[in-house]
């Protein structure tokens, strides 16, 4: 399906430990994170809490397992009063972080009064901006781009529940004004199919734009739940929301083969919020690289 040259595949830290709600396995270190990546067949990782912060020492824990970083995340506050300079500044930092990590991709997602960390129902409480909010926010995500672009990096928006940029519609505006050569999209699958959309076709209609990939799976009973009851993002997680490649609702095959057919490069990045108490982070972790072989070939 993909050209193993142009393709890894990745997973991300937070099924051994939670970033949005570090308490959730506070107590797995950093090393046990890292090597059970490398243990599961993976290729590289996104930047956890727990990671260390320089990029020398943190190279050498990855390049003694065989690992390489995907990206790192970094929150943007545009559409927050007092806090664009403070978000260039942090971007800045990040972006010079992944070059020396030799990455290629950042990530970043609007939290400008987004409600995920928060303890309240996700749906009624999710933010929505309005016209001026959204031309600070596309304004803001074009400059962003850019400096990245003048680094050799792309710029790739995260869609992500309890934000002002969580369904379709809204990804839709957002890639509608921004400059395509400087905003790049992520697709999430979990998260886009919480918020009551089709990750398959949001991959045939945007594929152009697609230059990093979450794969998140989703438990139907949970999910039905979170809606019925309006639960926190938080709550959500600890109900089992999320899960790997090949345990949920999901048929990744169509959405990856929509990818490849638009030949798609890249990572392809495992990411499912869980409890490790409740889902045993190698366990999942391994499950989620069998599958993505059988499906991908990688």
């Amino acid at each position: 399906m993909f050209d193993p040259d142009k393709v890894s595949l990745g997973i991300t830290p937070t099924g051994w430990t939670n970033d949005d709600f570090p308490a959730i396995g506070d107590s797995i270190p950093f090393e046990q994170c890292v090597s059970e990546i490398a243990l599961a067949g993976f290729q590289g990782c996104s930047v956890g809490h727990k990671f260390p912060t320089d990029p020398e020492t943190l190279r050498a824990a990855l390049e003694l397992r065989g690992l390489r970083i995907t990206e790192p995340w970094v929150s943007t506050y545009f559409t927050a009063k007092g806090m664009r300079e403070r978000t260039i500044s942090e971007f800045q930092r990040q972006l010079a972080f992944i070059k020396a990590m030799g990455g290629t991709k950042i990530v970043v997602a609007e939290l400008g009064h987004a409600v995920h960390q928060q303890p309240v129902a996700l749906f009624s409480n999710k933010p929505v901006p309005d016209e001026t909010s959204w031309r600070t926010l596309l304004s803001g995500l074009e400059e962003l781009g850019r400096m990245a672009a003048e680094q050799g990096m792309r710029l790739c928006y995260h869609h992500h529940m309890g934000t002002a940029v969580q369904n379709r519609a809204e990804v839709d505006r957002l890639l509608a004004g921004t400059d395509p050569a400087l905003v790049h999209l992520l697709l999430d699958t979990g998260h886009l199919r919480w918020a009551g959309d089709d990750p398959l076709a949001l991959a045939r209609e945007h594929a152009s734009r697609i230059k990093h990939v979450h794969l998140k799976d989703l438990r139907p009973e949970v999910l039905e739940r979170s809606r019925r009851e309006d639960l926190s993002f938080h709550d959500a997680v600890l109900a089992g929301i999320f899960t790997v490649p090949g345990d949920g609702m999901l048929d990744f095959e169509p959405i990856l083969g929509a990818l490849a057919d638009a030949g798609y490069e890249g990572w392809l990045v495992v990411e499912a919020e869980q409890d490790p108490a409740k889902a045993h982070p190698l366990t999942y972790a391994r499950k989620a690289r069998e599958y993505l072989r059988k499906v991908t070939g990688l």
